[in-house]
């Protein structure tokens, strides 16, 4: 299915333009100039005619090419992009990049990354087996896991590299592979974390995974007493890789002061050549939030890896874990208005019901994240386009009071009014940022609703289907009745 030429020119120049926003927070995306973010910020601000990437026909193309919706709709050209950001990341002795697959898993996106030569960051022994299942190189797998998988000696023996993330997965793999001279990674909680959901660097948050509020990684004590020391000599492992990550949006000023005490963890195994940096970076979804500027938050970090060398002798290679950054502006939710309901009186509110929801993108109501929601007309066509607005508030299709679309800000369970189009029913939503965090981490088959499509649209128009849409009876296949229910 071929979209239109206007549409083709709009994903091009729009992935420049609306991806390398914003603004006021250092150190962010470079502009280039404060007319262009005031220009990104009013496209925002008066209802655009499209979304980052869709118009009215492109949206209604994809809709079609689905079968309906909802659906989750990417851009090549988006995805394209943002790789090559991620692999120009400064370094000073050698970059990898991995992509957290847990974002967006799709094998049709994995496929994509491997193409372009960025390799795989699994959370787990399932998303392992996926991505080796598409064709993705085991030895290109990096596993950092809160469950070390019981299969995990069948993994290493395929080449896939794992990650340490506990005293006891260490002890794990030395005893599975004693005096083997296994090269391990070893993840470190370096004491301090940064979530962009939280201004806390120790106390808990859903996006934080550093400091001691968190389970994630070996404390960093431990590394530092010779505690993992210890573990390795005792079964002749050599610790080759030394990780840490400290959160999802996280602080760059943060980040970057983790990457370089990072270092001296490095210092403590003469047998490490590289340093993974965990991702993390933050992206601008709406209109004044910053997006991480790579080459500001790099520059430092390399400077510091020439400095380790010259002090220590030793060339690290550095790694990368993005995954946000990577896919979540590359992605939209599709969906339809399928009803419009009012209260009244002081609290009331008009009430735009979608037939997607927490089924579909989480984040607002587990987070209480914002997306930009663009209403474009039923009919598809950009001339339908109404320049009425009105104040409403979005929910999801569940029966779940907590299936809100737009929260206030950080806040799940506090209605947040929106200024968007006006909208009747039949029209189309698009929910942009949802690339990152909502086909993979989707309540779905929540009232049974089934699991929804996903579509790929390519730099010559074309519109794939990557993933079908679910047929019900998939929903209920595994389960089994007792003979004595019959």
């Amino acid at each position: 299915m071929k979209v239109h030429n206007s549409v083709i020119s709009f994903i091009l120049l729009g992935s420049g333009k609306l991806f390398d926003t914003s603004s006021s927070f250092s150190p962010v995306v470079n502009s280039g100039s404060s007319q262009f973010r005031e220009s990104h910020t009013s496209i925002y601000s008066q209802n655009p005619s499209e979304s980052v990437f869709l118009d009215s026909e492109s949206a209604k193309a994809c809709i079609e090419k689905a079968d309906g919706t909802p659906l989750y709709a990417y851009s090549v050209s988006k995805l394209n992009q943002n790789a090559d950001a991620c692999l120009s990341f400064p370094n000073a002795f050698g970059l990898t990049v991995r992509y957290a697959m847990k974002a967006c898993p799709n094998g049709a996106i994995l496929k994509l990354f491997n193409k372009k030569g960025i390799h795989i960051d699994a959370s787990s022994g399932f998303e392992v087996r996926r991505a080796i299942s598409v064709g993705i190189p085991p030895e290109n797998i990096s596993l950092s896991t809160q469950e070390l998988p019981t299969d995990f000696a069948s993994l290493v023996d395929l080449g896939v590299k794992i990650n340490a993330c506990s005293i006891s997965q260490l002890e794990s793999l030395g005893k599975q592979f004693s005096g083997n001279g296994l090269k391990v990674g070893v993840r470190v909680n370096p004491g301090v974390g940064s979530g962009g959901f939280s201004s806390s660097t120790t106390g808990f948050s859903k996006t934080n995974v550093g400091g001691p509020s968190s389970s994630f990684g070996i404390w960093h004590t431990l590394v530092e007493d010779g505690t993992v020391g210890n573990i390795v000599e005792k079964y002749g492992l050599e610790v080759e890789r030394i990780h840490t990550h400290i959160g999802s949006g996280s602080d760059p000023d943060i980040w970057q002061q983790v990457a370089t005490r990072s270092l001296s963890f490095c210092k403590i195994f003469p047998s490490v050549t590289s340093l993974n940096l965990g991702g993390g970076y933050k992206v601008g979804r709406n209109p004044g939030e910053p997006t991480t500027d790579l080459q500001e938050i790099g520059k430092p970090v390399a400077e510091a890896f020439k400095s380790f060398a010259a002090e220590n002798g030793r060339e690290l290679k550095l790694e990368i874990e993005p995954g946000t950054y990577l896919v979540a502006m590359a992605g939209a939710l599709v969906s339809t208005i399928q009803d419009k309901v009012h209260t009244t009186g002081d609290s009331g509110h008009t009430f735009l019901k979608l037939d997607a929801g927490m089924t579909d993108v989480l984040r607002p109501s587990l987070y209480g994240a914002i997306h930009p929601i663009t209403i474009l007309p039923g009919s598809g066509k950009s001339e339908d386009v109404g320049a009425d607005t009105e104040s409403v508030v979005v929910v999801g299709h569940c029966c779940e009071s907590g299936d809100l679309m737009t929260p206030q800000a950080g806040e799940p369970e506090a209605l947040g009014e929106r200024e968007l189009r006006r909208a009747e029913i039949g029209d189309i939503a698009i929910m942009d940022g949802s690339g990152a965090y909502c086909a993979g981490m989707s309540t779905k088959n929540y009232n049974s609703f089934p699991e929804a499509p996903e579509v790929l649209l390519d730099d010559e128009g074309d519109i794939h289907l990557i993933r079908a849409r679910q047929p019900m009876e998939q929903i209920w296949q595994n389960e089994l009745i007792p003979d004595s229910l019959k």
